[in-house]
């Protein structure tokens, strides 16, 4: 695939047209997105607010919680590691880190990488990810891991931000030196990242965290999330702070197939080999080291996803186009998995169609009827009818249209539930703006004159009744 032939620009055109859509209709704070073709940014856009109590707007360089995307920053360091021969994966991690339960100290340091070493999640009150108390420090982990655990190392999946805590404490052990300070000089700063730290309380001065958010149900509204506060002996498993930008230069180097990167073939290879399957999602979702990733396929990635206090996020390295997709928001609900997926969909159809050709590029628009928006986009010789709503949008029930004249077509592929075989047309004024839409029988209007009509027609609801909360 030519990445720099015409398709590329207009399918970057219209994530962005779909992201806006997407921020506006779920009443979403914010966002920023970065895609990369191996360390290079193709794009890089922000959308909507850093935070909702002050109206900054968001900008590209706003800073997220990235939560456990800090995983595959200390698996990485762990590799590295290996790599200089300073531990091995099949290693006790007794063998760096005392006081122990005896199960615990015999799991192996891959398990614990992998999340098969059968430890507690996060102890028996996780409260500091609910901003209950303070993220714990290094002996209030090593207390609990001095205890028995669940269940027997080697056993199954088991999702543990204690165990990455442990591999925190390896690394200083091994190293000497205190994690973050490791971090930075021999993973951040030689993978070429200048806008990520491995935790809160060394953001440099003058850089800008975008603010958390709750989401708005059923507090009444969105309340402010400072997600200012430090991790301690959490940071390897959910500390780093850092921007889209970053996140997704630093994930593209892990493909074993990047030309540049901090770590050899070999270890990127066993980082994105699949260890463990989770037995009872129906998504088919399976852990590396450090990585997460989906079963072999068409939509294949891999790359992790992270959850914080008022933060949701999500990396793929998507296997098909070799591009890697990072979304970070600022809401607890933030829509980072689907959106993540929703452009790789746009780019997998552009990329498939190619660029519109010139006789259907002035069909592009936004159409809406009382059941909502319609986007019309033209792709390659053909115009598809999408509801941007829709996750993900280009789908099963994307609808095709062949343009036969300057502004009729016909619905040549469609859900049987809607209008295969009927014609559609635009409906332009006397200044040829398109003003309908019309598919099959169905008349579509811009924006501002649907609200028109719907408001004129319907009466509001009562202003201030109180929602039943039994």
């Amino acid at each position: 695939m030519d990445w720099n032939g015409p398709w590329l620009a207009p399918a970057l055109d219209y994530v962005q047209d779909w992201l806006a859509f997407q921020v506006e209709r779920f009443q979403q704070p914010g966002c920023v997105v970065a895609i990369a073709r191996g360390n290079s940014l193709i794009g890089e856009y922000a959308f909507g607010h850093a935070d909702l109590r002050t109206g900054k707007r968001m900008s590209r360089r706003h800073r997220f919680r990235i939560a456990s995307h800090s995983k595959t920053f200390t698996a990485a360091a762990v590799l590295l590691l290996r790599e200089e021969g300073r531990l091995g994966l099949d290693d006790p991690i007794g063998r760096y880190v005392d006081s122990l339960h005896p199960d615990v100290a015999r799991a192996r340091v891959a398990e614990l990488l992998s999340h098969g070493a059968g430890i507690t999640r996060d102890g028996d009150d996780a409260g500091q990810f609910a901003d209950r108390r303070p993220y714990l420090t290094r002996d209030e982990v090593l207390e609990d891991l001095r205890r028995p655990q669940p269940l027997e190392p080697g056993v199954q999946l088991k999702y543990s931000n204690h165990g990455y805590a442990l591999l925190g404490m390896m690394i200083e052990q091994v190293t000497g030196t205190p994690y973050a300070d490791w971090m930075t000089h021999n993973v951040i700063r030689p993978a070429g990242l200048r806008e990520t730290v491995p935790d809160m309380p060394l953001l440099p001065r003058g850089a800008q965290l975008a603010s958390g958010h709750t989401a708005e149900f059923p507090f009444g509204q969105r309340r402010i999330v400072p997600g200012d506060n430090a991790t301690h002996a959490i940071a390897p498993a959910g500390g780093f702070v850092s921007t889209a930008a970053d996140t997704a230069r630093f994930f593209a180097q892990l493909d074993p197939e990047c030309e540049e990167s901090i770590l050899s073939p070999a270890s990127r290879r066993a980082m994105v080999q699949r260890r463990w399957r989770d037995e009872v999602s129906t998504l088919e979702q399976w852990y590396g080291l450090g990585t997460m990733m989906t079963a072999p396929g068409p939509k294949e990635w891999f790359g992790h996803t992270g959850g914080l206090q008022g933060f949701t996020s999500r990396t793929s390295r998507f296997t098909a186009n070799g591009l890697t997709v990072t979304v970070l928001t600022n809401a607890q609900d933030g829509l980072a998995w689907v959106w993540a997926d929703g452009i790789q969909s746009i780019l997998a159809a552009f990329q498939q169609h190619g660029a519109p050709a010139r006789r259907v590029a002035s069909w592009r628009g936004d159409w809406w009827s009382v059941y909502g928006c319609s986007h019309l986009v033209p792709v390659g010789d053909k115009v598809f009818q999408v509801a941007p709503a829709m996750h993900p949008p280009f789908d099963a029930l994307t609808v095709e249209i062949e343009v036969t004249g300057k502004d009729r077509g016909i619905i040549r592929r469609a859900s049987a539930y809607n209008s295969p075989g009927q014609a559609v047309r635009l409906v332009r004024d006397g200044r040829g703006k398109a003003r309908e839409f019309w598919a099959g029988g169905t008349k579509l209007l811009t924006r501002g004159a649907i609200v028109k009509e719907v408001t004129g027609r319907y009466r509001a609801t009562v202003p201030g009744r109180a929602r039943s909360t039994s």
